[in-house]
């Protein structure tokens, strides 16, 4: 059963069973908002760039992202770069896989972020979402759709944190102005 995410809201990850999750996907969906125009309403491409930075004692220490698609120790990995969008309302057009059995003890915290890397704000994106995803079996276990386009180009999505032997999620749903992961460090900072 999926959990439906409001901003702020943490949930422990764990399998439907009650058991240890190994391994997670954080998918990303989103749709180009059809725009009015002189004659009529037309949609223009928007590309978003999901990311995952690497936490250890609240320093950067990885990323994962467009330009770098597997962490230093191989534990995270993008699946590639979607430059159009377009399953907004279900599938994912980028994920995120995270193993959590590897990710290294001292990596505390990962945080998922999204960018308009071409510069587009928000206002130009409809039914934009990131889940998380048991990797093992497909299920769905927690959902957070961002509410409302805004005149911001990024998004610092939700963070998954150690909770004593196990796992967190965090949605975050903060607006944040930057078109890749370097910009957004100062908006990131204070959710750790």
């Amino acid at each position: 059963m999926t959990v439906n995410m409001t901003k702020g809201q943490a949930i422990n990850l764990q399998k439907s069973d009650g058991g240890t999750l190994t391994a997670v996907r954080m998918g990303l969906g989103w749709q180009a908002a059809p725009r009015r125009g002189l004659f009529g309403s037309r949609t223009r491409e928007v590309d978003l760039d999901a990311s995952a930075v690497l936490f250890a004692d609240k320093q950067p220490v990885d990323v994962v992202f467009f330009r770098h698609l597997v962490s230093d120790d191989g534990s995270v990995k993008h699946t590639g770069d979607n430059l159009v969008g377009g399953a907004g309302s279900g599938g994912d057009d980028e994920a995120i896989l995270v193993d959590l059995q590897r990710v290294p003890v001292h990596i505390d915290q990962i945080v998922f972020t999204v960018n308009s890397f071409t510069g587009q704000t928000f206002q130009e994106v409809q039914n934009a979402f990131c889940r998380i995803v048991d990797e093992t079996n497909g299920q769905e276990l927690a959902r957070y759709t961002l509410d409302g386009g805004g005149q911001y180009t990024a998004q610092i999505m939700a963070k998954v944190h150690r909770a004593g032997t196990g796992w967190k999620m965090t949605a975050l749903g903060n607006p944040a102005n930057g078109r890749t992961f370097q910009d957004l460090m100062p908006s990131i900072l204070p959710h750790l």
